[in-house]
């Protein structure tokens, strides 16, 4: 049966099956592109992260193929373009720009505090260093910076959320997609302990814990992005988002308990956590981003998540 994006989208038959082993095949080939070369170095050794640059950017580069493939043989039809169902579009990019990083910050509000008490620089250095040119020359010469700042935002939230979602919101609506989309993800990120256990870092108790952690918060993490990524119908909100996480890392809630000014640092915590909840769904409202969003054109059922 041919599947019309309208408010009476009925899914294909068969349509769960070929999207869920569509996302497992381009999560297979995203995490097999790092295992293409053969090395004996870590990978955070600049020449890794290189070959690694090559291939997961041409995989990156084909994923697109795999949501196109997809929309012709199970003869879903959209009214959207393909790269706007993947979120690359104009309309509504300024808020999307601002709007999913503010309330990240917002989120981050006892880490960001915690850094600016901690911090040896006035808040005029930081803006010098911020607008010094060589700064950035520095940072872009940085491998790992390249990698974590800007390859895996860009390239992961390419692969896991904007080819992804397009492929399982049809057959399972937004908010299933968005616990499932993050699945594969965390799996993804299993691979870390391949390399752990490779070159022996740490005890075998000590190694599947971490895994196990890892796969929970990028898990997690995942499922946010893919929320903004629905709620906003763009990527760049999401790769920002990713970004900015990347560079702050988990929150040192430990450290924070030891803290000098404890009290304040962890009301940050509180407040942060508070306001991000109360801002969640206003600032991903919808109708900032152009109503309807394109992946939402795809939803089976009516759902609150793409309405403002």
């Amino acid at each position: 049966a041919s599947g019309r994006c309208n408010g009476d989208f009925v899914p294909p038959d068969g349509l769960c099956w070929v999207s869920v082993l569509s996302c497992l095949l381009l999560a297979c080939s995203y995490v097999g592109s790092l295992y293409v070369w053969r090395s004996d170095l870590p990978r955070d050794h600049p020449t890794v992260i290189k070959r690694r640059f090559t291939s997961v950017l041409i995989v990156s580069g084909l994923s697109p193929l795999f949501v196109f493939a997809w929309r012709e043989f199970t003869d879903v039809r959209t009214g959207p373009s393909l790269l706007a169902l993947m979120g690359i579009r104009f309309e509504g990019l300024i808020p999307a720009i601002l709007l999913p990083l503010m309330l990240t910050m917002v989120l981050f509000l006892g880490p960001l505090m915690q850094l600016a008490m901690d911090c040896p620089w006035s808040f005029m250095d930081g803006i010098r260093v911020a607008l010094d040119p060589w700064f950035w020359m520095l940072c872009l010469s940085d491998m790992r910076w390249l990698r974590n700042q800007v390859v895996a935002p860009l390239t992961e939230e390419l692969v896991f959320r904007a080819c992804m979602l397009p492929m399982l919101v049809p057959c399972a609506g937004p908010l299933a997609a968005i616990f499932t989309c993050p699945l594969f993800f965390g799996v993804a990120h299993f691979h870390h302990v391949i390399e752990l256990l490779r070159f022996r870092q740490g005890t075998l108790s000590g190694i599947f814990l971490s895994a196990v952690f890892q796969f929970s918060y990028t898990a997690v993490f995942g499922a946010y992005t893919a929320f903004l990524f629905i709620r906003t119908g763009h990527l760049i909100g999401p790769v920002l988002c990713h970004s900015f996480c990347n560079y702050m890392g988990f929150p040192a809630v430990s450290t924070a308990m030891e803290h000098p000014h404890r009290v304040g640092v962890l009301s940050s915590y509180l407040m942060g956590v508070l306001l991000f909840l109360l801002f969640l769904f206003p600032f991903t409202d919808p109708s900032y981003y152009g109503l309807p969003t394109p992946v939402c054109t795809l939803t089976p059922s009516p759902s609150s998540l793409c309405r403002s």
